[in-house]
């Protein structure tokens, strides 16, 4: 008999992987909260397992102009490319478009008492931060990101 924990763990997303160009189905990363404060430091923790959000311009990414793909720091799922990012002058890394919608998942947030939308990494349900309709073209998006989630794998040379 499987149980439901069972099945969830046996789910299969499929997720964009920027170094081959290929979308492969990939198993959903589910851990316990003790689990995961194994893995990563007690800021990722807060801000990506418990939905926290870093202090503006305090994160190690939100001047940074080092190219490469920023990628979940839970799960190591792409994300976004420095190609993307742009300075919002909000305090947190913002980027203009996901590199692949599927490896995003959206939900709708009422934290502050009014709607907004949370950015979820699809594979380990990670929080990301949140997009808002206010970015430059071509996408008019913004998704302003926690850089506590993120990992910036930078090219090979």
């Amino acid at each position: 008999m499987t149980t439901a924990g069972e099945k969830e763990k046996n789910q299969r997303v499929p997720i964009y992987t920027a170094r081959t160009g290929s979308v492969d189905l990939v198993e959903k990363v589910i851990r316990t909260d003790n689990e995961w404060r194994l893995l990563l430091s007690p800021e990722e923790f807060r801000v990506a397992r418990k939905k926290g959000t870093e202090a503006p311009f305090t994160g190690a990414y939100h001047d940074c102009k080092e190219h490469g793909i920023y990628q979940c720091a839970c799960c190591g799922t792409d994300l976004f490319s420095s190609d993307s990012k742009f300075d919002s002058g909000t305090g947190w890394p913002s980027f203009w478009d996901p590199i692949a919608e599927g490896n995003i998942s959206t939900s709708t947030d009422y934290e502050l008492g009014y709607p907004r939308t949370e950015v979820l990494c699809r594979r380990c349900d990670a929080h990301l931060g949140h997009v808002f309709d206010d970015g430059p073209p071509p996408t008019n998006k913004r998704y302003c990101m926690n850089s506590a989630a993120l990992r910036l794998a930078r090219p090979t040379e």
